[in-house]
């Protein structure tokens, strides 16, 4: 698969995720097979007043490419001047658009999935982004509507791509349902087959199986993994095992996990000290420690460590015991 001139390996892509979505966690999910990583949503007007916190959360690494920056806001102005920043700063693989966000806390400012109550504001705002970065595919993000009563599927993808947009991805929820009800894949192969360009789907993928059963029903030109990747980066691994006909699995082994866990840790660590390195941890850990048998004991531990040294030290203990569980 292209995404204009960008050529996609691998047709399975980690989603950008809030709190996820920053270069430890990429950089896992790559090296596990993920076709195309994305930042976490960053807002355009943090991007123009050059806010330190912003800016570091679109810095990525050269082995994480190809990678998509995602943005988001109100303004065509605003938003063609953060595109125009993000690339002679930082020259990404792609700039998505996020039209997809269903929080409040976006939405009422007109950023996220607020546009789809206005398309010729969304109209307004791609034209700006496409032409402030005229050598990078833009591609979108998108809801299927702000509710059941205002669906926009197909003739939002229509526009979109008449403007120049480069590939759709289509989480098929309204805003008003947020994560609520049942993704409605049927949207997503009605976009497929009203538009040329690539269809990438996204929405109720928990495993490989789903990711195999969304291809079979809608025809989509890749699958786009978002929570169904926390704590478990190896879905891009076995999901590749699938394509290539291969024996696969939808959970790793304990020694897995406890090895992943440590490798997070230590890219945290490495990457953002140990103080904010242990906090963003936390979060982590309870993910890839969902489900682990016999593991409340270390997750408990793990989650309330103290000191760098404790939550280390906790770690090696919990590789230990999974080495001697799957004995």
């Amino acid at each position: 698969m292209k995404i204009g001139n960008i050529k996609i390996d691998f047709p399975v892509l980690l989603a950008p995720m809030a709190g996820f979505t920053d270069y430890p966690f990429r950089v896992l999910c790559k090296r596990m097979g993920a076709g195309l990583v994305y930042s976490e949503f960053v807002s355009a007007d943090g991007i123009i007043r050059e806010n330190q916190r912003t800016i570091e959360m679109i810095h990525f690494n050269e082995e994480e490419r190809p990678i998509g920056i995602q943005i988001f806001g109100n303004d065509p102005d605003t938003m063609k001047k953060a595109a125009s920043f993000i690339d002679k700063k930082f020259n990404p693989d792609i700039i998505d658009i996020n039209y997809g966000c269903p929080v409040p806390k976006v939405t009422k400012k007109g950023g996220g999935s607020a546009a789809l109550k206005d398309l010729c504001l969304m109209d307004e705002i791609t034209h700006a982004v496409i032409e402030a970065v005229p050598n990078i595919p833009v591609t979108v993000k998108m809801r299927a509507g702000w509710d059941n009563d205002s669906l926009i599927i197909p003739n939002a993808g229509e526009r979109l791509q008449n403007i120049g947009i480069k590939a759709i991805t289509l989480h098929p929820r309204t805003t008003k349902q947020r994560y609520k009800g049942k993704a409605n894949w049927d949207l997503i192969k009605v976009l497929k087959q009203n538009v040329s360009i690539p269809v990438i789907g996204n929405g109720d993928i928990y495993c490989v199986d789903d990711i195999k059963r969304m291809y079979d029903y809608t025809g989509c030109d890749a699958v786009m993994i978002a929570r169904a990747a926390q704590g478990n980066p190896w879905i891009f691994r076995e999901a590749k095992k699938f394509f290539n006909n291969e024996n696969y699995s939808n959970s790793p082994g304990l020694i897995e996990i406890a090895e992943m866990c440590i490798d997070h840790f230590n890219i945290l660590i490495n990457t953002r000290g140990q103080c904010i390195g242990m906090n963003l941890m936390r979060k982590h850990l309870s993910n890839y420690l969902k489900g682990f048998p016999g593991a409340a004991q270390y997750r408990q531990k793990l989650v309330t460590a103290a000191t760098f040294e404790i939550m280390k030290n906790e770690l090696a203990d919990l590789k230990k015991f999974a080495t001697v569980t799957t004995k």
